[in-house]
């Protein structure tokens, strides 16, 4: 396996490139570079396996190189900023790595490349076409909903989260209207697509296009910030985050 190390810190390099060899002695570090100019010029003329990338480097933030080029090489990306998760797992990031790099979090990073780089199995197209069919036919599409007299059809795409308190399940909807319905958080769960809402902690469950901000609480656990915005803070638990990273990167 090829790679290269794109980090302006000097120190900061040479770390990484000593846990990745202590980790794997049969990896190949092609480069190390510094600044989004260098970047751009080498992955025009050479091709890689697997970038690890932090995101300020010396002339510029690393999201600059996607504006210039195409870059369809798995990034893991390596920071001291936890501001910039969400525009990372919207390229085509593995995983999102905050300084000092912990050593068993590289070696999950890895594992994670090396799962996703595997050659995938023999497909039955008819068995796929029957369980998206199936799928497709399961998750819930509309939600009919009460105000006053008035009895409302809420499309899911309009939905930014929902929300459980005192008592209550309520849906949100993404023009700031939120509405009591006659479901748990748990019935929820069933009904959604999963590709599009996840469950936050015990009290949340929101759409990917609501997702506004991610900050990093502590090693274990973030917290999400919700547009339109919630009444209290959201943290995703420790045994929720590393999953929730991973829906946010598929």
């Amino acid at each position: 396996m090829r790679a290269i190390i794109v980090e302006d810190e000097k120190h900061a390099r040479d770390n990484l490139e000593k846990l990745l060899l202590e980790l794997d002695p049969q990896l190949e570090i092609q480069t190390k570079i510094d600044t989004v100019k260098k970047t751009i010029a080498w992955l025009q003329q050479h091709e890689t396996d697997l970038i690890f990338l932090d995101i300020h480097l010396a002339d510029d933030i690393s999201f600059k190189i996607f504006e210039v080029i195409e870059v369809k090489t798995p990034i893991i990306f390596t920071t001291a900023y936890d501001q910039y998760a969400l525009k990372a797992f919207k390229v085509n990031s593995v995983d999102y790595l905050l300084k000092p790099i912990d050593k068993e979090e590289l070696a999950q990073s890895l594992d994670k490349y090396k799962t996703t780089q595997a050659p995938p199995p023999q497909l039955d197209v008819g068995k796929i076409r029957a369980v998206i069919n199936e799928k497709e036919s399961v998750y819930q599409q509309r939600f009919v909903v009460s105000r006053r007299n008035k009895i409302l059809s809420v499309k899911v795409e309009d939905i930014a989260f929902f929300e459980g308190q005192d008592r209550y399940v309520y849906l949100h909807r993404k023009d700031g209207n939120k509405f009591i319905i006659d479901y748990t958080l748990s019935d929820l769960e069933a009904q959604l697509d999963p590709s599009l809402f996840f469950r936050l902690n015990r009290s949340f469950i929101a759409h990917f296009e609501s997702i506004e901000k991610i900050t990093t609480v502590s090693k274990s656990r973030v917290m999400v910030d919700l547009q339109p915005t919630a009444s209290r803070d959201i943290i995703v638990s420790s045994a929720n985050t590393r999953s929730f990273k991973e829906w946010l990167n598929k």
